[in-house]
Order: structure tokens, then sequence, then C-alpha cells
């Protein structure tokens, strides 16, 4: 796994050594910030179910100003903090610990993103998925955009405050992207 644009390009992460975690493929990844282009520079970015923290670290690469990765498994975090030192951009970097969505309750009030991505596990439980994107939707400044990864046969989620502009699939994963609408 590596890093596929920007000034961090070529750069290896580190990957799991345990089952379970499926990180996103470097061709999905590209697709995703080909389509975000130029709303990824200078953005702050909230990467949830970091996973490796492959996508977080692209945003990074690709101009993103912040990040922050949360993941509910001690050794995904581990595995985020080796991948952000690796590539050179702790300062730049909060890392935590937590379940959502429970974990953006610790975030201070008024706490806002440009971006927010989220990677849930493909065998999400469907309300889950839906109260996981309701959450992070009140965390997304004005025009601000989320993106979801999911599996290509789940179902698009409808959320107030969000408008849907584009899913896109590719192999068994779909994303889909959202604009939270302007309070």
């Amino acid at each position: 796994m590596r890093i596929i644009g920007g000034e961090l390009k070529g750069r290896r992460l580190a990957v799991p050594e345990w089952c379970g975690l499926r990180p996103t493929s470097d061709r999905l990844r590209e697709t995703m910030f080909n389509i975000l282009r130029d709303d990824v520079q200078g953005a702050t970015v909230l990467d949830c179910y970091a996973g490796t923290g492959a996508i977080g670290i692209e945003a990074m690469s690709r101009g993103a100003s912040k990040a922050t990765f949360i993941d509910h498994d001690p050794r995904a975090v581990s595995l985020v903090e080796l991948n952000v030192a690796r590539c050179g951009v702790t300062a730049l970097v909060d890392v935590t610990l937590g379940v959502l969505p429970e974990a953006l309750s610790r975030f201070a009030q008024g706490t806002c993103f440009d971006l927010v991505l989220l990677d849930p596990p493909y065998k999400f439980d469907t309300n889950a998925r839906d109260a996981i994107l309701s959450a992070v939707a009140s965390y997304v400044r004005d025009h601000g955009q989320i993106v979801m990864e999911m599996a290509r046969r789940d179902t698009t989620v409808n959320v107030t405050g969000l408008t849907q502009t584009r899913r896109v699939t590719s192999g068994d994963s779909a994303l889909d992207f959202y604009v939270r609408d302007a309070s």
C-alpha cells in the first residue's frame, strides 16, 4: 500500500498484520481524490474508521491542512500513528481511539471539518451506518463534504441536511458523496 498522489506520492504505508481490516484500494482512493480534486487543498479532514490511515494521509499529501483520525481498534490506532510518522505529518494530525458516534462528543463545541471520510466495515448494520452519517453531519461545515465507502450492494443513505451529489462504484465498493446544506 502506498500514497498515490501529492507531495507524499510513493511513500509506502505499513499494512495490518491481522484479519478484519479492509484497506481502501489504491484505485478507489485515486478515484475518490480525482473527484474531490481542489476541495482537498487547505481542508480540515476527519477520517473515521481510519484503519491504516491511508485515506487521511492521502488527503494530507494532496494539501489538506489538518487531519483527525478515529478508529475503535487500538491496533489500527497504532498503525495510523506509525504511518503518519513514516510520512512526516505527525504535527498536523490527531489520532483518537474511540467508537463512533460517541467519539465525536470529545470534540470541542463548534468543531467542524471541511471533509469527512467514512469507511465503516462492509458488514455494518444499516441502521448503525445511517446513525453515524447523521452524527458526523453536524461536524461538517456548510457546503463541506462527506464521502462514505460501502459495499456496492448497500443502499444510499438519506440524511436531513445532506445532499447526495454522486455515487461511484468500483468492483464490490461504492463511494457516496454528500454535501452539507447551508444551515
